[in-house]
């Protein structure tokens, strides 16, 4: 009698449970073809403006190579020197923020301060677009550290590249102005494309901010359409 009792209470418990999990599970469905159903997730731009960059991002080389030299790590032959210097070299890999480039004459390694300017950099993009009613999108690094076997091998292929860049330092990458990683929806739900025009003006925003406290050079690259960064400190 007792193990009958237990068993109908037992399976009342789980016949409620169900019916809990239906009901939960029916309102989560609802819910969400209600939340599909309202589309693309529209821009609302609001105070975008370019930053004039020829006058506000002319760090030139040799200003940027002092600080890269004092505070960067020496040249490095390759990627296995690279990886052998765990205390002064961080690896970078993609971020909420931003994404790594096919690199092709660089390698993804810098110094501790240069990846946390990167970061934020990446993090005050994203926030810079929320506020300016814009969808999310990514940075893309399309440069970064460059050994010795990437310098030979950029200036065989153009004789005209820099042989002493600082972008053998560590200290330096370089940013896409043109080229972004659309983030690809919220929950099923797509975003609007955000203009690059639109994403070059907020960049430049955020990195004149930066620029303006003393935390970065930046060089304005028209032919290879990126921002050159150097990290001050």
């Amino acid at each position: 009698m007792k193990f009958k009792q237990i068993a109908i209470g037992i399976a009342s418990i789980v016949g409620v449970a169900l019916l809990l999990w239906c009901f939960f599970s029916v309102r989560s469905c609802v819910r969400e073809r209600q939340w599909l159903a309202l589309g693309t997730i529209e821009n609302h731009p609001k105070r975008i403006y370019d930053v004039k960059f020829a006058r506000e991002f002319n760090d030139l080389n040799d200003v940027q190579m002092k600080v890269a030299q004092a505070i960067g790590v020496p040249p490095v032959a390759d990627r296995e020197a690279a990886r052998q210097l765990t205390s002064s070299l961080v690896e970078l890999t993609e971020t909420e923020s931003y994404v790594i480039d096919s690199l092709t004459h660089s390698i993804p390694f810098l110094i501790p301060s240069a990846k946390e300017l990167l970061d934020r950099i990446g993090a005050n993009f994203l926030d810079s677009l929320s506020s300016k009613g814009l969808n999310p999108n990514k940075l893309v690094v399309t440069s970064v550290l460059r050994t010795e076997d990437d310098v030979a091998r950029l200036r065989r292929r153009n004789q005209n590249a820099s042989e002493n860049s600082t972008h053998r330092y560590g200290t330096t990458f370089d940013l896409s102005y043109w080229r972004y990683v659309k983030v690809p929806d919220l929950r099923g739900r797509p975003y609007e494309d955000v203009p690059p025009e639109w994403l070059r003006a907020v960049l430049s925003q955020v990195l004149k901010d930066l620029h303006d406290e003393g935390a970065c050079y930046v060089k304005y690259e028209r032919q290879q359409n990126c921002f050159h960064i150097t990290v001050r400190r």
